[in-house]
């Protein structure tokens, strides 16, 4: 997990997140809680640690089968995402 000073606040709806570089260079905000993920045809878009930006879908931890572990990015559970968006 990234250390503290990756942490921060989304500043409309004020919950925790953690900030994750992508490999294209662009900072993401995600959830701070990391999730369990197998990688495919899911529809979740899974960030992973080092920043790659993946599809799959979520799985428990612990599932045989799972591909790895990341975070979701907070613009998919942020109830006031639309207001981030570019105009």
């Amino acid at each position: 997990m990234g250390n503290r000073d990756n942490f921060g606040k989304c500043r409309s709806c004020g919950q925790q997140v953690i900030w994750i570089k992508t490999v294209a260079g662009k900072n993401m905000p995600c959830n701070p809680q990391l999730v369990t993920y197998r990688q495919g045809n899911g529809k979740e878009k899974i960030v992973t640690p080092n920043g790659e930006v993946l599809s799959g879908e979520l799985v428990g931890a612990g599932t045989q089968d799972a591909t790895g572990v990341g975070y979701i990015s907070h613009f998919a559970t942020c109830p006031n995402a639309a207001s981030h968006r570019k105009k």
